[in-house]
């Protein structure tokens, strides 16, 4: 065997192959592996030179202006490129993609008329200064009634019925004897005449007597006062005292129209104004009249108060308990030069009103919230009294969806306002956020009417955690969103079934609901 038959075994040669490759790939790599492995963070330092921004990549609300850990999961910050920077770091940016998708529209803040028709329901009642009572000024038997029917037309000065009266019947014979003594002793013939004064005998009925020397059993009653029987208290034979009430009239010559008010309406309405309504009763016609009354006191249950009106009613064509419809049309001091913003631009958080405003100047939509001051509410705008100014853009359509993302994105938002809070405040919010989402709900609401819809939503608003609250009457539905933290499902219920409504789990009391106006009523 010479030497060149060890090289043509095959699997020696493969091993003395891999063998020369393992020395090589050593002494190469050895020679040329470094000292330190940079980790992620470091080659982000190299790569981001310049920059003072980090944040981390799972929380991007945190903002730091160095290095260092994510406060939150412990992960390396990194730093936060120039191209994804927003013009602040509170505002919100979004595509144009994205606006499409969630509907984001906007508007510019103008100046415009304030005014509001505010409609209102009411009833026509007898004027309470025009009420009389018709008392006995006679005690005895009520021997024939001639007034007898509730709804009767009486005027002053009519018989209205006979007494038998022992008492007259002594005072009778007094006046004889005093007549017959009347040379010795005038004064008692005045005294006695007197006194059946003081029974309402007029001066032709005590010159009668005296004339007949007889004594009368049964006495002539008349009326002291015109109107209408509204209430009927006595039958014949009833025996009654001085004092005691016969009949209960009303004159209806000027009557009152009485309206409910909501107390969010009361703002617009003030004494002098002009207000029309008509009745379901006289079809085709309108009245007017001045509001010459608002009640101090609004409803603890329902939350209305009563607007007055005084109407002449000649032909007595209105007639109490008639139902009438009102209207105003109101016009605020300043009219024309005051800030309005549609509703829907509105976000509220109990006490606080927030929208979203466009930053001009940016290369894509950037919003940003700001808290304002709200004045009036008319049917589909609001005035602002502080925070916005004429010429500023804001988010009129979707403004929820932006505030959403603003709270995913740990910015400024409803559920995060503070603006100037530090990073460990940022953290907390964020982290109750994600344990506390807000709800959406649909509760269904009984309910007929415009005032029903109010009374709803303003019941609904009134509980702390509700954010928006919408009814509608086709399908008897309340849509709300809230704070799960604050506030839920059953709290709401039970403050709208407070107000007089019927709830999936709660069912309004019958006090309540019986004082409801009635086109509210919506039990059948």
């Amino acid at each position: 065997m010479n030497k060149y038959n060890i090289f043509s075994n095959k699997y020696l040669r493969g091993g003395l192959l891999i063998a020369s490759g393992l020395l090589l790939g050593w002494i190469f790599f050895h020679s040329s592996a470094p000292d330190k492995v940079e980790t992620a963070a470091e080659i982000h330092d190299h790569e981001a030179e310049g920059h003072d921004v980090w944040t981390c990549s799972m929380h991007p609300q945190i903002r730091k202006d160095e290095p260092g850990d994510c406060p939150i999961c412990g992960m390396d910050l990194i730093p936060l490129l120039k191209s994804d920077a927003v013009m602040d770091d509170q505002a919100i940016e979004m595509s144009e993609s994205a606006m499409k998708l969630a509907e984001v529209q906007t508007s510019v803040v103008t100046r415009g008329n304030v005014s509001k028709e505010i409609r209102m329901y009411g009833k026509i009642q007898a004027d309470e200064r025009l009420l009389r009572t018709q008392t006995a000024h006679i005690p005895g038997r009520i021997e024939q009634l001639l007034v007898n029917v509730t709804g009767e037309n009486v005027r002053k000065g009519h018989l209205i019925a006979k007494v038998y009266s022992p008492e007259l019947l002594t005072a009778q014979k007094e006046l004889h004897e005093a007549l017959a003594m009347a040379d010795k002793y005038p004064a008692m013939l005045d005294a006695s005449r007197e006194k059946l004064r003081l029974w309402k005998l007029s001066d032709q009925q005590i010159s009668d007597i005296e004339k007949s020397g007889k004594v009368t059993t049964v006495f002539d009653v008349f009326a002291t006062t015109s109107g209408i029987v509204a209430n009927r208290k006595v039958n014949t034979g009833d025996y009654v005292s001085t004092g005691d009430v016969l009949f209960e009239m009303a004159d209806l010559s000027r009557v009152w129209a009485l309206f409910d008010a909501y107390e969010s309406d009361l703002s617009w309405i003030s004494l002098g104004q002009n207000l029309e309504f008509t009745a379901q009763a006289i079809p085709g016609k309108t009245f007017s009249g001045k509001v010459t009354f608002i009640d101090p006191v609004v409803d603890a249950s329902s939350r209305i108060t009563k607007v007055r009106v005084e109407v002449p009613n000649p032909g007595l064509k209105f007639k109490p308990e008639m139902f009438v419809n009102g209207i105003i049309q109101s016009k605020q001091e300043g009219s024309g030069d005051q800030l309005i913003i549609p509703q829907s631009a509105v976000l509220w958080t109990g006490t606080r009103s927030i929208v979203y405003v466009k930053l001009p100047g940016a290369d894509h939509p950037t919003f940003k919230m700001r808290e304002i001051t709200l004045g009036s509410s008319m049917k589909d705008t609001y005035v602002v009294m502080d925070g916005l100014a004429e010429g500023e853009e804001i988010v009129t359509n979707g403004t929820f969806s932006v505030d959403a993302a603003a709270q995913l994105a740990g910015k400024t938002s409803m559920m995060n306002p503070a603006e100037s809070v530090d990073i460990t405040e940022q953290v907390t919010q964020s982290h109750l956020l994600s344990s506390h989402p807000l709800s959406k709900k649909m509760i269904k609401v009984s309910g007929e009417c415009d005032m029903c819809k109010d009374r709803i939503e303003t019941a609904a608003k009134t509980v702390s955690g509700v954010m928006t609250a919408e009814w509608t009457a086709e399908k008897q539905m309340l849509h709300v969103e809230f704070d799960a933290d604050k506030t839920n499902s059953d709290a709401i219920q039970k403050a709208i079934a407070a107000v007089g409504h019927d709830t999936e789990n709660f069912k309004a009391s019958d006090s309540v609901y019986k004082e409801l106006p009635e086109c509210c009523l919506y039990r059948k």
